[in-house]
């Protein structure tokens, strides 16, 4: 997710936006609405806001993937908010939601200079099965470019690239999530292979990192493994890339990471003791925000909360029981900006919270 994008007499003009909270709690106000199970977020290079909708599913071809019957339908979309004025300005990706309400479509986007969004597509299965959607399935696993006006492409299919080599020799599962654009490429945390990947110019695909399974503790038993599911990448001051993990089940407290990865080397770990972590963001004096999708037993049940560790390592609660949130972004004006009721069909918000 690209944060910091170079800002053209960049100042975003919310409406109705709250003032800043200082000398007291955090004042928060919802800047978006009426959202598709929204994901990722960025700021464009003209300094509007963008969020990904994976979208509400739709009539079929549907199929039983993950133990759930799964409709394809073409409802993702990317919104925008510019000056105040939400509106969704891409349409068409390819989306699937099961009965739950789970949703799988567009899970992140980045810029790199103006027509330059990327958007990824994610799965959560077997490459293989795409199929059964019919030829339209095919856009899952896949990385888009997005223009300025809109108008969308296909240009590089990541689940192949999961079929072809499987880099951490798992199981056979794709599920792009995070994605950076940056001059010489795309950076993409792939959930489900355990891997950080590099697609150059081309559309070819290079494994940059993968990332170990391992026995979470004392809800593992047996020395049972659990994948890491990396969920996101940024770019961190001194050049590294920073990647947080979801974890596999059974979600346990305390067992998600965050890693330090630099090319050519294998991950180290950065901080520990995290949930469901979804997204990060870096702030500028150096603190990064930290997004917990959950809180407590399970994925689903308990609230979501936002996190800050100071440079000093200190961590402190900004936002505590958030709904199902899925993205977190630092904004050029200071304020975090939130994906909330982000698995939720018509009522997903993005909130603008002044620390």
């Amino acid at each position: 997710m690209l944060r910091f994008s170079s800002f053209v007499g960049l100042v975003l003009a919310i409406a109705a936006v709250a003032s800043g909270g200082a000398g007291g709690a955090p004042s928060e106000s919802v800047v978006m609405t009426g959202l598709d199970n929204p994901r990722g977020l960025a700021f464009g290079p003209e300094g509007a806001l963008y969020v990904v909708e994976a979208g509400r599913g739709g009539a079929g071809p549907c199929q039983t993937l993950r133990g759930a019957t799964q409709c394809y339908g073409p409802s993702g979309a990317v919104t925008r908010l510019w000056r105040g004025h939400q509106e969704r300005i891409a349409s068409g990706f390819p989306s699937m939601v099961s009965p739950f309400g789970d949703a799988w479509g567009a899970h992140d986007i980045s810029f790199q200079g103006r027509g330059g969004a990327y958007i990824t597509t994610g799965f959560g299965a077997n490459p293989t099965l795409r199929s059964g959607f019919g030829e339209a399935g095919m856009g899952f696993g896949r990385l888009i470019k997005m223009s300025a006006s809109g108008g969308w492409r296909f240009v590089a299919d990541l689940s192949a690239h999961e079929l072809a080599n499987n880099p951490d020799g798992g199981l056979v599962e794709s599920n792009p999530y995070g994605v950076l654009a940056e001059a010489g490429g795309q950076i993409v945390a792939e959930a489900a292979a355990n891997a950080l990947l590099h697609v150059d110019a081309s559309g070819d695909i290079s494994t940059l990192a993968t990332f170990p399974s391992r026995a979470q503790g004392r809800l593992t038993p047996n020395g049972a493994l659990t994948d890491a599911v990396p969920t996101a990448v940024i770019v961190g001051l001194d050049g590294a890339y920073y990647v947080p993990e979801l974890t596999g089940q059974p979600f346990e407290e305390g067992a998600a990471r965050i890693y330090r990865v630099v090319p050519g080397q294998a991950p180290q770990t950065f901080l520990t003791g995290f949930k469901t972590v979804l997204d990060i963001d870096f702030g500028p004096d150096g603190s990064l925000y930290v997004l917990q999708h959950a809180t407590g037993a399970g994925i689903t049940l308990n609230s979501g909360l936002l996190v800050r560790v100071a440079p000093n390592g200190t961590r402190t609660t900004v936002r505590d029981r958030l709904n199902r949130p899925t993205s977190v972004l630092v904004g050029p004006d200071g304020a975090l900006y939130v994906t909330n009721n982000g698995t939720s069909v018509g009522t997903g918000q993005v909130l603008r919270i002044q620390p």
